[in-house]
Parts: C-alpha cells; sequence; structure tokens
C-alpha cells in the first residue's frame, strides 16, 4: 500500500467515527468500542484505527483515560457536516490553536502601543460588525478585518502579517462559525459581537492584561461553540 492510499484511510476511517460522534451514536463520555472491534466495522488495519484515534485524540474529541479505555470527550456541533466535510475538522482546530496563542500576544501590544487612529480604526471596524448583525448577514470579511486591524495596532508587522498571511484558513473558519451562528439564533451573533466588544474596550483603556485575556476567551468561545467544551 502507497503512503498516499494509507492516508487516505486514515482520513475515511477518521470521518466515519467522528460521523458517529456527530449523530450521537457514540456520546460523550461514553466508551469507545475496541481496537479489534473498530477494525472489523470500518475494515481498516490496527495501524490505520490507531492513526484515525491519534487524530481524533489531538483534536480533543477522544481521551484515553486509565481504567476506562478511550471514551468521547467532545461533540463537535451537529451541524457542523452542513457547511464543510468532517475531513477539515482537524485543520480548522489546528487554525484555532494557533490563533489562541498568536492573538491575544498581538492585542496586549496594541494596548500598549496603539495610537488614536489605530483605535479608531478598530472601532470602525466593529461598528461595521453591528451593521452585519442588523442585516442578518453573515459578516465573514467584517470579522477577519476587525482581527486584522487589532494585529495592525500592535505595530509590529510579524503580528499582522501572520494574520494576513492566514487569510484564507482564518475566513473559512469564521464563515463556518458565522453560518452555524446564523442558523442557531441572532443572540449567538450577539453573542460573539459581545466579546469583540470587551476587546475593544480593553484596548481603548490600554489595559494589555484586559486585551489579552479578551482575545484568549473570546477565540476559545469560538472554538469551543464549534466543538463542543
Amino acid at each position: 500500500m502507497s503512503s498516499r492510499q494509507a492516508v487516505g484511510l486514515v482520513d475515511r476511517v477518521y470521518r466515519e467515527i467522528l460521523g458517529r460522534i456527530v449523530e450521537s451514536e457514540f456520546t460523550e463520555g461514553q466508551k469507545l468500542p475496541t481496537e479489534q472491534a473498530l477494525t472489523a466495522r470500518f475494515s481498516a488495519s490496527r495501524p490505520v484505527i490507531r492513526e484515525a484515534l491519534s487524530r481524533l485524540r489531538a483534536d480533543g474529541i477522544i481521551a484515553t483515560r486509565q481504567g476506562s479505555g478511550t471514551v468521547v470527550v467532545r461533540r463537535p456541533d451537529p451541524d457542523l457536516p452542513l457547511f464543510t466535510p468532517l475531513e477539515t475538522i482537524s485543520d480548522i482546530q489546528r487554525c484555532y490553536e494557533f490563533r489562541i496563542v498568536v492573538e491575544p500576544g498581538a492585542a496586549a501590544l496594541a494596548a500598549t502601543v496603539a495610537d488614536d487612529a489605530d483605535l479608531a480604526d478598530i472601532e470602525r471596524k466593529f461598528r461595521q460588525l453591528d451593521v452585519v448583525i442588523n442585516e442578518h448577514a453573515l459578516g465573514v470579511r467584517e470579522d477577519f478585518d476587525f482581527h486584522l486591524a487589532v494585529a495592525r495596532a500592535s505595530r509590529n508587522q510579524f503580528f499582522s502579517s501572520v494574520i494576513a498571511s492566514m487569510q484564507p484558513q482564518v475566513l473559512f473558519s469564521m464563515n463556518l462559525m458565522r453560518n452555524l451562528s446564523l442558523l442557531k439564533s441572532t443572540e449567538r451573533q450577539k453573542l460573539v459581537q459581545a466579546e469583540h466588544e470587551v476587546i475593544l474596550e480593553a484596548l481603548k483603556r490600554r489595559d494589555p492584561h484586559a486585551a489579552s485575556e479578551a482575545m484568549r476567551v473570546h477565540l476559545e468561545g469560538a472554538r469551543n461553540r464549534m466543538f463542543g467544551s
């Protein structure tokens, strides 16, 4: 078997096990079947099963607990498959992990060095998002522009260039998140905007710790709303 075929098999098994979790066949707190049972069910070798489980473990969907075996610890939003293939979930998780590390630092620095024009630009982007919510539109581009404005306000080109270079991945995850929010209720969109407002107010107070924490809470909240807490 070629390496490409092996990767394809892992992708298939990952997708199928995750699908069973999303559809609540395997529920949170439930122990997964043994490797042998999974091998028979999904017509795959043990190495393939182990690699698929390893990916699910890295994504925080399952965990191995002493005395309990492998259990489901997180169920992604059941509406996710309406908007994205299940195999993309791992990439979205990695994108959020990276942003949770990087963007709070950019926000903290922005709170320290941003000038009045920078803050005015961030607030302008925030107000544009208000308009989007009132119009019941997605506002993916406006959301990205808000985060990019915060990175630019750090006056460190590495923060802004990294966020800008991630635009396709970030826009993809934002589009998914905002589609889910629109599907759920306007209140969920308002919750996201309330988190943006906390970031903005911390920046205006020139409070780096509060700005960093607000950005972290916002990004972790976005990830958890999509993937479960």
